[in-house]
C-alpha cells in the first residue's frame, strides 16, 4: 500500500488573521538569518525583497495555531521610487506553509510567495476595485457566491480577448451592449 501524501500550502497571514499573525511575529526573527533576498527595479520603483524562513515546532503545527504548518516565512520589502528622494518604505509580510525545509528550497518558496500578489493584483484587486465587490448589497443565500462567479466570467472573457485593463474594458461593453455577445461566444 502506498503512503498516502497530503498536498501543500503556502498561506499568506493578512490582518483578518490577528491571532496568527501575532503569534508569526513573535517568533525569533531577530536571531534567523535571510535565506533569500532579492533587488529589483521596475514599475517606476527600486525594491527589495528579504526572506527568512523558521521551522514550526509542535506536532502538525500546533506551535502557531495552524494546521500542519511546519515552516512560517517573514518578507520584508522595500521599496521607493527610482530617482527620488523620498524615503523607503518597509511592508512586513507573514506566511505559512505545511513544506518542509527539506521540500522546498529558499528561492522557490520565495517565488511561490510573489506569484501569490501576481493573483492578488490580477484578480482580487480588480474584483475589489473594478467590481466594487466589497460595496455589495447582496449578502443573503447563494446570491455572493453566484455574483463572484460573474464577476469572475466577466474578468477572465475580458482577458481572453486580450483586455489588459478590465476598467476600459467593461466601459467599452457598456458603450457597445452587442460586444458581450461576443465575449459570451
Amino acid at each position: 500500500m502506498a503512503a498516502r501524501t497530503r498536498p501543500h500550502y503556502v498561506f499568506i497571514v493578512k490582518g483578518n488573521r490577528p491571532a496568527l499573525r501575532t503569534r508569526l511575529a513573535d517568533l525569533p526573527w531577530q536571531t534567523i538569518p535571510v535565506v533569500d533576498e532579492v533587488r529589483g527595479r521596475g514599475h517606476g520603483r527600486v525594491e527589495t525583497r528579504t526572506l527568512q524562513l523558521c521551522a514550526i515546532t509542535g506536532p502538525g503545527g500546533r506551535g502557531i495555531g495552524f494546521p500542519h504548518a511546519r515552516l512560517a516565512a517573514r518578507i520584508i520589502r522595500r521599496r521607493r521610487p527610482i530617482d527620488s528622494a523620498k524615503r523607503w518604505s518597509t511592508e512586513t509580510v507573514y506566511a505559512v506553509t505545511s513544506l518542509g525545509f527539506a521540500d522546498v528550497r529558499a528561492h522557490q518558496l520565495a517565488e511561490i510567495i510573489r506569484e501569490h500578489w501576481h493573483v492578488e493584483n490580477r484578480l482580487h484587486w480588480v474584483r475589489d476595485v473594478t467590481f466594487a465587490e466589497d460595496l455589495s448589497q447582496i449578502r443573503t443565500g447563494t446570491g455572493p457566491a453566484v455574483m463572484a462567479v460573474l464577476r469572475n466570467l466577466a474578468i477572465s472573457r475580458h482577458r481572453l480577448a486580450g483586455a489588459s485593463n478590465i476598467a476600459a474594458a467593461c466601459r467599452d461593453t457598456a458603450r457597445h451592449p452587442l460586444r458581450a455577445v461576443d465575449l459570451l461566444t
